[in-house]
């Protein structure tokens, strides 16, 4: 009997990596969105190609088929999906777990009351330390018997995961539902959080510590995509591999990973040689010309990157917690806080913030710093001036 799968999230990234993986591993997957020519599209083709941008520039496709679509807004037919589903999983971003974890509630209410043992497992693909169980804790809120809870404990597992794979904006291939990928990935999921055995899935790899993995991914390749997009934008670049082309540009990007390096190998006894290739890796990928990588892309939503525990101000204190050198990490900081793009919300509210309460009030109410950080915060805010272009 076919396994079927459930992935929150039609878009690039569930479409061109996990949603992919689902299908290539034999489920039947269901996508999940409010985007409705990707839902018509799936169910009227069931099938996508997947183009493989690699840096040697041939263009490798790949076929993606056993897909099909619901709209999320149907209450009965994503019950009914999440009610038939062997594993849910989602890349919708970290804000809108919160708005699909009712509808989960009601398909695990329906699995209870139809009588599944079956276990089911829910995997939050996001760029969030331990989204699933954040997730798990959303979904708990809204079941109200007794009886839900007892099964959602006994039945539902939601381990948590890494993710990296870069997917671009693609506008080749022959209809919307068409991709391009970096031939890059890894997913990596917590092995002991798994409802029943973990299953057999091409491309997942297991780990019984995933804190280490998840913040070696967020403040290595998070950490110097958003700092080169910061640079990037204060030097009027358009794409991330245009911004690491300009040497000042590529010195301070690698100068941030190797800061925060050296501090992650310090946490988690990463093998220092082996982290350096990790970076140089990530540099290659960063280089890559047929990802057109739009800084506007990788940049969006900077209050949110600048958040105390994320890509940016989270390895600065990692760095200052083993009293190592943040000079570089300061620099994105401070490029980050120069971020201005009229068509981004958060950029504009940070911009405005900045000109009403000053760079201060900023670093110490939305980046969680105190008055020493802040003052070399502040100090390399005006350094970056003297970037802009």
């Amino acid at each position: 009997m076919t396994k079927s799968a459930l992935h929150f999230g039609a878009g690039n990234i569930g479409r061109g990596f996990i949603g992919a993986l689902l299908a290539q591993s034999g489920y039947t997957v269901t996508f999940a969105d409010i985007a409705k020519p990707l839902i018509d599209g799936l169910n009227t083709e069931h099938a996508y190609d997947i183009h493989i941008l690699d840096v040697g520039g041939a263009d490798k496709t790949e076929r993606i088929t056993g897909v099909s679509g619901v709209m999320s807004n149907d209450p009965a037919a994503l019950t009914a999906a999440i009610a038939s589903a062997a594993i849910i999983t989602t890349a919708v971003g970290p804000a809108v777990l919160k708005i699909i974890a009712r509808s989960l509630a009601a398909g695990i209410t329906a699995r209870r009351e139809a009588g599944s043992t079956d276990k089911l497992n829910i995997i939050a693909c996001e760029n969030m330390t331990k989204a699933s169980a954040h997730l798990h804790d959303e979904v708990l809120s809204h079941l109200k018997s007794d009886d839900d809870k007892a099964y959602l404990a006994s039945n539902v597992g939601f381990p948590s995961c890494a993710v990296d794979r870069i997917v671009p904006p693609f506008t080749g291939g022959k209809n919307v539902l068409s991709v391009g990928v970096e031939a890059f990935f890894e997913w990596i999921v917590e092995s002991p959080a798994f409802a029943g055995p973990p299953p057999e899935i091409t491309g997942m790899k297991l780990t019984d510590n995933l804190v280490a993995y998840v913040q070696r991914k967020l403040f290595t390749l998070n950490c110097g995509h958003a700092t080169c997009a910061y640079l990037g934008n204060l030097r009027g670049y358009a794409t991330v591999d245009e911004a690491l082309a300009d040497p000042e540009i590529e010195a301070v990007v690698r100068g941030a990973m190797k800061e925060a390096g050296a501090a992650l190998c310090k946490k988690y006894d990463f093998d220092e040689a082996e982290h350096a290739k990790y970076i140089e890796k990530i540099m290659n990928r960063f280089r890559n010309p047929y990802i057109k990588d739009d800084v506007g892309r990788v940049g969006r939503d900077p209050l949110r990157k600048l958040g105390p525990a994320d890509r940016l101000v989270g390895p600065l204190k990692m760095c200052q917690e083993y009293g190592l050198p943040t000079e570089n990490l300061l620099r994105g900081i401070a490029a980050a806080l120069w971020y201005d793009n009229k068509e981004d919300k958060q950029s504009v509210e940070l911009r405005g913030k900045i000109a009403k309460e000053g760079v201060p009030a900023v670093v110490k109410e939305d980046l969680g710093l105190g008055e020493k950080e802040g003052e070399a915060v502040q100090k390399a805010y005006k350094e970056m001036e003297g970037m802009k272009k």
